[in-house]
């Protein structure tokens, strides 16, 4: 009997998503002789059973483009408005699971989607998933792929505002994202030569930034560049956050917080280092910018390795696995071991020393 494979896409849309569903799809076709069906707009998409084929007309040409063909949400299956209540469908998405008869489903998303997968994984559905993400930040993965498209946005907008910089004598503040992880914020900065790198794993001195900039200047270098994530704390702004946190003896991750509580901190640390320096400082938020456009080639490369492998687990009927890059191949890892774990910068990481051997100033 053929196998029928669902594929969706969640969370924020990323570079290579396409990619890696053209890659599980010609895989699961081509080698396998499986039938392959998309589900719309991620989780929402499975509950309301929305559903399209994804043969191999609708798979060509898909390589190269950016977004995702299925559509995406944030929608969790267990916590999911529906006529103005929040309710959970997870009896619904099982319902449709097997109404479609489906033989295994795969999930293409970042951290909230391996674990919304492992809650389907643990209501008895056959499941793999795929780690992307422009943040780098799913646990017990090399890489994610998403990440070196949003490096090299990131980058050359960092180049591009040197100029600027430069001619203006000003201090530009450019905000990559990155709310919980710094992997973007540090890899732009140091491949676009920022002058201070601000990430959320490294809490800053506003004072110490300033004194920084200000060393640049006594050396006939009137301006600078700071790359900071838009998750990134100062020490007094960290303190008092890890205060409320035990007020509330919360153990688990925050949810993302909204953006515009992310400019406003760099609005904030902007002005801050324009009072400090006396340099004038314009913030630039590079936002929703760095997820567009099309996936470079060592994310279709990934997503397509990363795809024919989710092929080859689902085959060998291995279930409840997220693929993982390590090096040129790949490993199942299990859900379990990866949901709910966030992958950080740590503070001696060779970035970070490289970062710093070439003067780079991380507000410490």
């Amino acid at each position: 009997m053929t196998q029928t494979i669902g594929i969706l896409t969640s969370g924020g849309d990323t570079p290579g998503l396409n990619a890696a569903i053209r890659g599980v799809g010609k895989a699961c076709q081509t080698h396998y002789g499986m039938h392959v069906i998309g589900f719309r707009d991620g989780f929402r998409g499975l509950m309301e059973n929305r559903t399209m084929a994804l043969d191999g007309d609708i798979l060509s040409g898909i390589l190269t483009l950016g977004g995702t063909i299925l559509g995406t949400s944030r929608d969790k299956p267990h916590k999911m408005p529906v006529n103005g209540k929040v309710m959970d469908m997870t009896e619904t998405i099982v319902a449709n699971y097997h109404a479609n008869q489906l033989d295994c489903l795969v999930c293409l998303g970042g951290g909230g989607t391996q674990k919304n997968a492992l809650r389907l994984k643990q209501a008895g559905l056959n499941i793999v998933t795929l780690p992307k993400t422009i943040d780098n930040d799913v646990a017990l993965t090399e890489t994610t792929f998403g990440f070196d498209t949003a490096l090299g946005i990131a980058t050359d907008a960092i180049d591009r505002l040197h100029s600027t910089a430069h001619s203006h004598h000003r201090i530009i503040v450019v905000e990559i994202m990155g709310h919980r992880a710094g992997w973007l914020a540090l890899g732009a900065g140091i491949s676009g030569g920022a002058d201070v790198i601000l990430i959320p794993e490294i809490p800053y001195d506003v004072t110490s930034v300033a004194d920084a900039i200000k060393a640049r200047k006594r050396k006939g270098k009137p301006f600078s560049i700071v790359a900071v994530a838009e998750g990134a704390l100062s020490q007094e702004e960290f303190a008092a956050q890890q205060v409320a946190a035990a007020k509330k003896k919360e153990k688990k991750p925050k949810e993302p917080e909204p953006e515009l509580v992310y400019a406003e901190r760099t609005l904030k640390l902007a002005r801050q280092l324009e009072l400090l320096t006396g340099l004038e400082a314009r913030p630039t938020i590079l936002g929703h910018l760095q997820r567009g456009g099309t996936p470079s080639a060592a994310d279709r490369l990934l997503a397509t390795r990363l795809g024919t492998a989710a092929a080859d687990l689902i085959a060998a009927g291995q279930f409840g696995y997220m693929v993982a890059a390590r090096g040129e191949t790949s490993l199942p890892v299990p859900l379990d071991e990866v949901a709910g774990q966030v992958k950080i910068v740590p503070p001696d990481h060779p970035w970070v020393a490289s970062a710093r051997g070439v003067g780079t100033s991380f507000g410490d």
